[in-house]
């Protein structure tokens, strides 16, 4: 059976809380949405992965709910706490630092926990890093899959990418400034020099998408150092010099 997220008619004895899911801007803070902000302001409490990143935006948009820290290192325990809390009738929004709650950050935990337990869930939709790559890049968006963070360990790596050089879909995947040219190396050594989409500091003052060759990426970034966050688009095998639709 669903489970509803409308908790007006709960009686006392019945009343449990509700987990807002809340999407929030990639760069530019006026990218949220006018629900996400009412969600917000509504909330008890707001967990989010960094409370001093989360502070900007709040304070951007007139939001004053109280907050705490959710993310990778605060462990199994804060996720009961803040069970507990939904379970006592407590309003949680929860947040990431960019994006949408769940896509490579810790929400997950959090969300099966709120479901396992009845507690009503609903999602406000809004920016992502990804979907925006994707649109940029100018490859296919009828058919895409979305890698995130390939493995850190060279071996894990590379069999990873040797698994996607037959993928169908268009790719999307992340990677830090520190990795980037790295990535693009092993990228042209599976695939050879096929064109990529690579975009940065999406939706900020100084975003950047580049399509050009693997070879002219590495070139590129090579005399300008990589920096901010990057999402890196593959095209799919049929879009590829010299592959066969």
């Amino acid at each position: 059976m669903a489970v509803t997220t409308n908790t007006e008619h709960q009686t006392p004895n019945t009343k449990r809380g509700i987990l807002s899911v809340v999407a929030t801007p990639i760069g530019n803070l006026k990218d949220i949405s006018l629900r996400a902000v009412e969600t917000l302001k509504a909330a008890d409490l707001i967990a989010c992965e960094d409370t001093r990143h989360a502070a900007i935006l709040l304070k951007a948009h007139g939001i004053s709910t109280p907050t705490t820290s959710y993310h990778s290192y605060t462990g199994a325990a804060k996720a009961e706490r803040l069970e507990q809390q939904l379970r006592e009738g407590k309003r949680i929004a929860l947040i990431s630092d960019a994006g949408m709650p769940g896509v490579s950050d810790p929400g997950v935990p959090l969300i099966h926990a709120a479901i396992a337990a009845g507690v009503p869930v609903e999602v406000m939709p809004g920016p992502s890093a990804a979907l925006t790559a994707l649109v940029l890049s100018g490859f296919p968006t009828d058919r895409f899959v979305f890698e995130g963070f390939l493995p850190v360990k060279p071996g894990a790596r590379r069999k990873r990418l040797e698994a996607l050089k037959e993928e169908p879909r268009t790719t999307i995947v992340y990677e830090g400034p520190h990795r980037l040219l790295k990535l693009l190396e092993e990228i042209e050594a599976v695939f050879g020099d096929i064109p990529l989409s690579v975009s940065r500091e999406l939706t900020k003052m100084f975003e950047e998408t580049r399509r050009e060759p693997v070879s002219h990426l590495r070139s590129h970034f090579s005399q300008h150092p990589p920096k901010g966050e990057f999402v890196v688009v593959l095209p799919p095998k049929r879009s590829r010099p010299h592959d066969e639709a």
